[in-house]
């Protein structure tokens, strides 16, 4: 079992937690031993900080000119940034099922269950974007200095985008440029904690609780002090990571076992299961535990003059749920997913997956992992049956004039996604995998809470007849593999 065949163990410090009881057993006794999990030995080395004040000295009018003084020392960093994701919000071309030639996708040409989509919308979603001045399709991906070099380095604490990636106004941008430094979690945060239009939102994972967390929030971060590079390794400013919101295949994948041990544990029965459960099962038993978590957005109730509040209803954007101490649902994953793609028809007779998990218990890189699942109801033609995007912001944009006509009719002319005139709300899901919000090795899940009679996991859902540990108990050598249901076996 080598490290890159081994990716799907993400994102969790697995420490040694014997319990009492029997407990299904994946691999066969036969496997070596391994070395001890000594993930410090593994993380890298981090940046000596370089202080800037005495050579950032301005005047700096707007963005750009700080990025050109940047330049001046840093020649080649623009160009590495220029083909990353983070400036493009595209990947290389992937190939997606029901699609003859590969495709480039990514934040760029997407459509979600949150805000729905960048295109039309683009002063709007591009404040996290890596650049200056994308408010609309004529920008400019060649001009080096419309990169924003402070949303990732400010460490000032005062740096601020606002609509089209811009510097707010009133920032000072000399204060800005001096002090910059390797990223931190906030500079990661500024952008990642806010997806989906506020703190928390999306993920549910992410929020601005990681900042300064607890150990009870987050073991990596709370108690080890590590940072998002840590893990999120960086060369060439190209960023490893990657979610299956806006990436469908392994590329650029974040591993644990970049810094765990393969079978970490000191128990052979709490080792035995990593060939079928991810590490995050068992060590992310909840997430939102500070911040609420949006887990359903019902578009098709904006509109009216009700009482507003940002966790249950807005004229501009329907009405959500919110939840807080959130539970996963669980699912098999081998890292990659599906992906609907603008002009797909939707699903009948049940919500649009808009990326469902690939994987399945018959597959030996599939695990058993905690996901968010984001539900929606979403605009889509009710000719075409496929999504639309809405025009939200700006002139003509949903928000400002309340015609969801107008809106779809201006959404399909920046995507080229065709509308007939007719329209209709339909549900829609979002999987969102689990990776961070590790909970210390005693907050981790115990024997009974996926075995006993209230076990988190729906097992015959899974693939399962039921409960292994009612049928199958331990896998002894030469035994035929526990994870095939019984018609298989």
């Amino acid at each position: 079992m080598n490290r890159q065949g081994r990716w799907w163990v993400l994102g969790a410090f697995l420490v040694a937690a014997a319990v009492a009881g029997p407990v299904f057993v994946m691999l066969s006794v036969s496997e070596p031993a391994q070395t001890a999990d000594n993930p410090q030995d593994h993380l890298p080395a981090r940046l000596t900080h370089t202080d800037h004040t005495s050579l950032m000295k301005g005047p700096y009018p707007d963005g750009p000119s700080v990025t050109r003084a940047c330049l001046v020392c840093h020649k080649t960093a623009a160009d590495e940034v220029a083909r990353t994701p983070h400036w493009t919000w595209e990947g290389d071309p992937v190939d997606v099922p029901g699609h003859d030639q590969p495709v480039r996708i990514g934040k760029k040409n997407l459509v979600n269950n949150f805000c729905i989509s960048v295109q039309s919308n683009w002063q709007g979603c591009t404040s996290c974007h890596a650049g200056y001045g994308w408010v609309d399709d004529t920008f400019d991906f060649s001009r080096t200095d419309g990169i924003d070099c402070l949303v990732c380095h400010d460490q000032s604490g005062t740096y601020v985008k606002t609509q089209g990636g811009l510097p707010a106004p009133g920032v000072d941008l000399v204060a800005a440029a001096g002090s910059v430094g390797a990223p931190t979690r906030e500079n990661c945060g500024s952008c990642h904690f806010k997806g989906g239009g506020g703190d928390a939102v999306k993920h549910g994972d992410l929020d601005s609780s990681l900042i300064y967390p607890r150990e009870r929030v987050d073991v990596h971060m709370g108690k080890h002090d590590m940072i998002c590079t840590d893990c999120h390794r960086t060369e060439g400013h190209l960023i490893e990571g990657r979610s299956i919101s806006v990436s469908v295949d392994l590329r650029h994948r974040v591993a644990c076992v970049d810094c765990h041990a393969e079978r970490p544990h000191d128990d052979e029965r709490l080792d035995g299961h990593v060939a079928a459960v991810a590490c995050q099962t068992c060590h992310i038993p909840e997430v939102a535990l500070r911040e609420a978590t949006k887990v359903h957005w019902d578009w098709s109730a904006a509109g009216k003059d009700l009482p507003e509040d940002p966790h249950h209803y807005l004229k501009k954007k329907g009405r959500f749920i919110y939840e807080r101490e959130l539970d996963p649902e669980y699912h098999w994953f081998d890292g990659t997913a599906d992906r609907y793609l603008l002009g797909d028809t939707i699903r009948s007779g049940g919500p649009t997956p808009l990326n469902p998990p690939r994987g399945g218990i018959a597959d030996p890189d599939s695990r058993i992992w905690p996901f968010k699942v984001h539900r929606a109801v979403q605009i889509y033609d009710t000719v075409y049956d496929h999504l639309l995007v809405p025009k939200t912001v700006g002139p003509g944009g949903y928000w400002t004039d309340f015609d969801w006509d107008e809106a779809v009719r201006l959404g399909s002319q920046a995507t080229g996604v065709p509308y007939s005139g007719k329209y209709d709300f339909t549900d829609t899901e979002m999987f969102w995998p689990l990776t961070h919000m590790v909970a210390p090795a005693d907050k981790a899940l115990q024997c009974q809470a996926c075995h006993g009679e209230d076990g988190i996991f729906d097992w015959e859902a899974l693939g399962y007849p039921g409960d292994p540990i009612e049928w199958g108990g331990r896998r002894e050598v030469g035994l035929e593999d526990p994870r095939a249901p019984r018609g298989d076996r």
